[in-house]
């Protein structure tokens, strides 16, 4: 549902409070002395496999490497 112009959405304090005392077992204590980006690193122990997203270097790198033009050979853009 979006919210009506002009105006921020309401912070979806049921769903993480639920995640933080629900899947990460956080005592109320701990849960409301946390910063967002703790809360953000425990919650990421619930996500293996997620890593960071590419640097701009290592993106530039990329593009170099496999440059969005059609070649001869693939005909791929």
């Amino acid at each position: 549902m979006r919210a009506a112009a002009g105006t921020k959405p309401a912070f979806p304090w049921d769903d993480v409070m639920a995640i933080g005392f629900g899947l990460l077992r956080l005592s109320p204590d701990t849960f409301w002395k946390m910063t967002p980006v703790e809360f953000e690193r425990a919650l990421s122990a619930l996500r293996p496999g997620r890593t960071m997203p590419p640097s701009r270097e290592t993106l530039a790198a990329l593009m170099r490497t496999f440059p969005d033009h059609a070649t001869m050979e693939t005909g791929f853009g």
